[in-house]
């Protein structure tokens, strides 16, 4: 049963917390949490404040690889548990901004003319971070570079990029990040990216940056073809929390962003949220709220309204940093708990036209989370009716769907910043990532691997190995047409036949009629041959 408007009002109140320092604040009082629910809840709250201050002093926080977790040094170098990682983090910050401004003075050029242009290799973490930023503080007026991505192994999508830059490779630096420098998708991207800048008649490496771990198969090769530069990436930051490393400064600098503000950011929100005090840090409110509204086991949906189109992206960041974080099989004690959160969501107020009907009127197995941006434009705005601007109907188609979905007993968190700003990016970066952590201290996982993702890069190994056994054979036995069942027992082995279909499939559209297709009485007695 919903509250009177008297009573909401009196819990707002008291589930409603401001931070000024970061121009944030936060309202829980539409999550249906009784009123003793933090103090029922302390243990667990305990726990993951002794686990995250383990982590920051540099324990091992990731037992399965048995390494430290360090991103919160990266805005806060002081913290580090060693002088050589200080050291290495003040070094790299200073090299990016040094190499930015030699850029943008048209020090380090490309082969014709100052580079205006970036394109950036990556993905997950090495993408996600990078374009979350970038859409969010970028302006085609005030940015110093465009910014292009490769984020796939697509080749369609890598066509429609690489078009976009079209006759100005000259003029682009391309930025490859792979943090172990053997991920098949960046591999690809950037020999897909070298061809591109080789028909354009230019030296791919002079061109080049890499953004990987020490001596990894890209530095490597970065470093025998003459590349522009080699940032680091450390062992002890994962993908999905790398953005305030090279990762994510790089891109951000270049593009023009004053990379200081973010770092500052995330800095002054890290300050808070490590506070050991439920109402004054919000981190641990949002932790709370998310296990509450789950069950502490993710059995309901995360739905992020960022009701602003600078933040259009950041549901997608959300997905990655929450649901690689989350979602494993196994708890840290080896007991089998199948935890997750899924995390979906675009703008607002599109989605009143889109998926909000369900959201009021479907299933309730969701919670959303609105955010909020009180700044509106930086000039003044126009009237679209008397005394009423588009930012106020903004507002209102936010209130108002907040309004609608409460009547039918759904829950909602609300995020509000004063602005979008590299500052309250940064914060906006931290303020979720301490709340994963915390989140994961208390339901007990490790939120720092991910063995599913490393499972499903092997299996593509083995349906690459696959398909070189098809085309093997196809080719050692030039027009004669088989059968998948025939090829399958020529190759005299136990093998996937329906991934062994989908192989033959593919080769039969993608070889220029090289490997031919004739149908049969079924799709599964149609034959193959390779002419």
């Amino acid at each position: 049963m919903n509250l009177t408007k008297k009573e909401l009002w009196q819990r707002f109140q008291k589930y409603y917390s401001e931070f000024p320092s970061l121009g944030l604040s936060i309202d829980l009082s539409r999550m249906n949490f009784p009123e003793d629910y933090f103090e029922m809840m302390e243990p667990r709250i305990q726990k993951a404040f002794a686990a995250m201050m383990d982590l920051e002093r540099g324990v091992i926080a990731n037992p399965d690889e048995n390494r430290m977790v360090g991103h919160y040094w990266l805005r806060n170098p002081a913290l580090a548990p060693s002088p050589e990682i200080r050291q290495e983090i003040q070094r790299t910050i200073s090299n990016i901004k040094s190499f930015a401004s030699e850029v943008h003075n048209g020090v380090v050029r490309g082969a014709r003319g100052r580079f205006r242009h970036v394109l950036l290799i990556g993905i997950g973490g090495s993408a996600l971070g990078p374009q979350f930023v970038s859409r969010a503080l970028g302006h085609p007026k005030t940015d110093r570079m465009d910014v292009y991505f490769l984020d796939n192994t697509d080749p369609d999508g890598m066509d429609k990029a690489l078009s976009q830059i079209d006759s100005e490779f000259g003029e682009t630096l391309c930025l490859v990040i792979s943090k172990s420098g053997g991920t098949k998708e960046t591999r690809n991207g950037m020999l897909e990216a070298k061809a591109a800048y080789e028909r354009a008649g230019l030296d791919f490496g002079k061109h080049a940056v890499a953004v990987t771990g020490a001596d990894s198969e890209l530095d490597r090769y970065a470093r025998e073809n003459g590349w522009q530069r080699r940032f680091p990436m450390w062992d002890w930051v994962g993908g999905r929390t790398s953005v305030m490393s090279a990762v994510g400064l790089l891109p951000a600098a270049l593009q023009g962003v004053e990379i200081d503000l973010l770092l500052s950011g995330a800095r002054t929100c890290d300050a808070i949220t490590r506070e050991n005090n439920v109402k004054t840090n919000p981190s641990v409110q949002l932790s709370l709220a998310w296990y509450y509204s789950g069950n502490g086991k993710g059995v309901k949906d995360m739905v992020i309204l960022p009701y602003k189109d600078r933040l259009e992206l950041f549901s997608r960041y959300l997905q990655q940093l929450i649901m690689e974080s989350i979602g494993k099989e196994l708890d840290l004690d080896g007991n089998v708990v199948h935890q997750g959160i899924a995390v979906y969501g675009n703008k607002g107020s599109t989605d009143q036209h889109a998926y909000i009907q369900q959201l009021r009127d479907g299933l309730n197995n969701f919670f959303v989370t609105f955010i909020e941006v009180l700044k509106d434009r930086d000039n003044q705005s126009l009237f679209v009716e008397p005394n009423v601007t588009s930012g106020d109907y903004l507002n209102g188609f936010r209130l108002g769907t907040r309004s609608a979905l409460y009547e039918k007993h759904r829950e909602s968190i609300t995020i509000t910043f004063e602005e979008v700003s590299a500052f309250s990016v940064g914060a906006l970066i931290a303020l979720y990532e301490r709340a994963v952590g915390y989140y994961a201290s208390m339901i007990n996982i490790n939120a720092y691997h991910q063995p599913g993702v490393e499972a499903g890069k092997r299996t593509a190994d083995d349906i690459i190995d696959l398909q070189l056994k098809v085309l093997k054979l196809l080719s050692d036995n030039t027009g004669q047409a088989r059968t998948i069942a025939q090829i399958a027992q020529q190759l005299d082995g136990e093998y996937d036949m329906e991934s062994m279909f989908k192989i033959c499939e593919h080769l039969s559209a993608n070889r220029s009629g090289s490997v031919i297709k004739m149908p049969g009485e079924s799709p599964f007695r149609a034959t193959y041959t390779k002419i």
